[in-house]
């Protein structure tokens, strides 16, 4: 099963929140609150955010956080791999030589696409799209092009 870690489903949590008061600076508390997430937590993912300057933190009475640019220029690819590290399905996704079998692989390739077809997917989702509710009941179709097939 492919899946993010529940840190970084919570760092979207707390992107979105931060997002949603584009001209706040909430505190670590404040957004703690608001996500009912455990104060530590937040503390946790605000600091790897942070180190990857997605969001900006102010100090003093009055501080706390606020995003680094628009939501609409941070894309989910971003916080991901800010909690997670490159995106890579599988480990010779990411880079050549971290795998003994490589020159045999017959799948190698495959997977590279696949890969790159979930990056370009992630890097297309900003967070001022995940502030957007989401139609229920409603299929939402994903179109993706890869070389010259378009697939749905």
């Amino acid at each position: 099963m492919l899946r993010v870690s529940r840190l970084t489903d919570y760092a979207t949590v707390v992107m979105t929140c931060i997002a949603a008061h584009p001209v706040d600076v909430l505190s670590t508390a404040q957004i703690a609150e608001e996500t009912h997430l455990e104060l530590p937590t937040v503390s946790k993912l605000l600091k790897a955010l942070g180190h990857a300057e997605l969001v900006e933190s102010f100090r003093g009475v009055n501080g706390g956080y606020r995003l680094a640019r628009p939501a609409s220029a941070i894309s989910l690819a971003e916080i991901v791999e800010a909690l997670e590290g490159p995106i890579g399905m599988t480990e010779c996704s990411v880079a050549e030589g971290q795998c003994d079998r490589e020159s045999q692989c017959g799948v190698r390739g495959s997977w590279q696409r696949i890969n790159s077809v979930l990056d370009q997917t992630l890097r297309g989702i900003t967070l001022a799209d995940m502030l957007k509710p989401v139609p229920s009941k409603r299929k939402i179709a994903v179109i993706v092009k890869t070389g010259e097939a378009i697939t749905e």
